[in-house]
């Protein structure tokens, strides 16, 4: 090959790359938007589905939902885990967006408890378990693709853009959330007006279903010379101790994202004592430098490693936990609030601009969708679906500060697990993967 022929099939390469990063990117949003549109609304919504108590008992039973969700992740991450690594990761990507859709256009039309009883709380547990599915298949399905779709040498990068549009996507659930209390009493968001939210979710969740299934497929699976079939007993046999420091890492990661994300937006109402209205706009603000962090943190991986930055998360989330906690309990200006959440919120980037990079890295392309999905959704699940329902548990005990000693040491497990990790800037598999199916350097 000519070093012109060369240089055009670089160019080609990047172009279909950005596309498909882009393009993958989009979907993962509306995927996040969906799923936290649920956690977003329920100081909304959780009169309508069960009988009436105080609020903290509402929110509780919500909560409770919510974890039913997590629930059903591990069996996503397993079933589309194994479809992603048989027919293709853009096939995962489809299916997982496809269940979304399902699930928000059940809650968008489920009927109330004073029309249906307690058919419909079973009816909002059902639709939660459908979106549980999905996103357990969604996450490794898409950190696995944007992996390989991303160049070698800014792999941290590009890859960074998942939790970019995650975050993006709960960005969209507040900015959503804001729309409706500006055009809306309290009343009406209460008796119907969440249901906007949800209904939005479902239809944008239809096109992307359309745009993923355009998406090119990765160069990693189609020139995969291994076919070992995909399956846990597989995966645990080949990669047990993958297997375990995932979980680890999955667990506390998930603890302090769903800590200091969605559960920190009704601390700073129930606790702090700000109204609904200025605890959204606290939370949205800080989760817009949170989501322009990724890419800033996932570049610097690419240059100094992975590890040092794992350990900035976890040696950084150890120290600052209870002190945040307790300052924002106390804390009653909404600018300090917003500067003393942002403290966590940065220490928590330096793991999640990398954290599906990082999985993905560890196992090969055989097996990793999977390897991906499945032990990320059981510490996900065991950490990070009951995060809320602990807080508001210990907050009900009468014990809110055992919550903070709590997230610490959760974020003390993951800590461990980097520490037994290799560096996998280095020991990278994908690039192991790559250089099987012929890698081509193009760009920088």
């Amino acid at each position: 090959m000519t070093k012109d022929r060369t240089q055009d099939v670089g160019v080609a390469m990047d172009g279909k790359r950005l596309k498909s990063i882009l393009g993958g990117s989009a979907g993962n949003l509306v995927e996040w938007y969906d799923w936290y549109a649920y956690s977003v609304l329920t100081i909304y919504f959780a009169p309508s589905f069960f009988p009436k108590a105080d609020p903290t008992a509402q929110y509780l039973s919500a909560a409770a939902i919510f974890a039913v969700g997590f629930l059903m992740r591990p069996i996503g991450a397993w079933v589309m885990g194994i479809y992603g690594d048989t027919h293709g990761r853009k096939a995962g990507l489809a299916l997982a967006v496809a269940l979304m859709c399902g699930g928000s256009l059940m809650i968008a039309v489920s009927p109330t408890y004073a029309e249906a009883g307690v058919f419909a709380p079973a009816l909002l547990v059902i639709a939660r378990m459908l979106q549980g599915l999905s996103v357990g298949g969604e996450y490794g399905a898409s950190a696995t693709y944007l992996s390989e779709m991303a160049t070698r040498t800014n792999r941290g990068f590009w890859s960074s853009f998942q939790y970019t549009t995650l975050i993006g996507g709960q960005l969209l659930a507040l900015a959503v959330t804001l729309v409706l209390q500006a055009f809306l009493t309290q009343s009406e968001l209460t008796s119907w007006g969440w249901r906007i939210a949800f209904a939005i979710g479902a239809a944008l969740a239809l096109g992307v279903y359309v745009l993923r299934r355009g998406l090119a497929e990765t160069t990693v699976f189609e020139g995969m010379a291994e076919r070992t079939k995909s399956t846990a007993a597989n995966l645990w046999r080949a990669h047990p101790r993958e297997f375990m420091i995932v979980i680890a890492i999955s667990g506390g990661g998930s603890c302090a994202f769903y800590a200091y994300t969605t559960y920190l937006q009704k601390f700073l109402v129930i606790t702090s004592g700000f109204n609904k209205q200025s605890a959204t706009e606290i939370m949205t603000a800080a989760l817009v430098v949170f989501m322009l962090s990724q890419p800033v943190f996932g570049a610097i991986s690419d240059r100094v490693g992975r590890k040092p930055m794992l350990f900035l998360f976890g040696i950084g989330g150890m120290l600052v936990s209870v002190p945040v906690f307790s300052a924002l309990a106390a804390t009653r200006d909404a600018v300090s609030a917003f500067s003393i959440v942002l403290v966590p919120l940065l220490l928590l980037s330096a793991y999640t601009s990398i954290s599906g990079l990082i999985k993905a890295e560890l196992f090969p392309a055989h097996l990793r969708t999977l390897g991906v999905a499945l032990p990320y959704a059981i510490g996900n699940t065991i950490f990070g679906g009951t995060a809320e329902y602990a807080a508001l548990w210990f907050k009900g005990a009468g014990i809110e500060s055992a919550f903070y000693w709590y997230v610490t040491a959760i974020i003390a497990m993951a800590t461990l697990g980097f520490a037994l990790m290799p560096e996998t800037r280095r020991t990278s598999r994908i690039n192991h993967d790559e250089d099987g199916v012929g890698h081509v350097t193009t760009g920088p």
